[in-house]
């Protein structure tokens, strides 16, 4: 086998790769979106039925990964750099790294956006617990506090989650 055979190999390799892996990318922002829309509406029950779907996501770029990681050992195996999908389309031809430098870049970009997605529904989903655990809070003191400097004294004014009256 010749040497520019071998760049072909590994051009294929790349881009076989990283068409995989934009298409799990493509599926998991589509799915975020999903996602962030029955969050707003607070539709729990369709939220619970997304849940095959993201684990057939995660098993997907967890395969993207591993192959990622074989591709990178072999590259080092065969003398090229191993660090990263972008180091190792550089040491490629000028052709076969031009061919390649789009797909590296988009997957960059789609990575950076589920990141920027995922943090903003952690924060949504956080900032929901946190409400419900002083809802709890209210429930369970009645809306009382306790006080912070008087001994086992309370504090008679505050607000209850029901109207007494009723």
């Amino acid at each position: 086998m010749t040497a520019a055979s071998q760049d072909v190999d590994w051009q294929l390799e790349l881009a076989s790769l990283l068409e995989r892996l934009s298409a799990a990318q493509r599926e998991l922002l589509s799915l975020l979106a999903t996602k962030r829309q029955l969050i707003v509406d607070r539709d729990h029950a369709a939220l619970a039925q997304l849940a095959p779907r993201e684990h057939a996501l995660a098993a997907e770029l967890q395969a993207c990964l591993d192959e990622r990681l074989q591709v990178l050992a072999s590259a080092e195996e065969a003398g090229l750099p191993g660090n990263s999908l972008h180091e190792l389309s550089a040491a490629l031809p000028r052709s076969a790294a031009a061919a390649l430098h789009q797909p590296i870049a988009e997957a960059r970009a789609r990575s950076q956006l589920i990141r920027h997605e995922c943090l903003t529904q952690w924060v949504a989903v956080q900032r929901t617990l946190l409400h419900l655990s002083q809802m709890l809070e209210i429930i369970a003191t009645g809306g009382r506090r306790q006080p912070t400097y008087a001994m086992g004294r309370t504090r008679e004014s505050g607000g209850a989650l029901m109207d007494q009256a009723v």
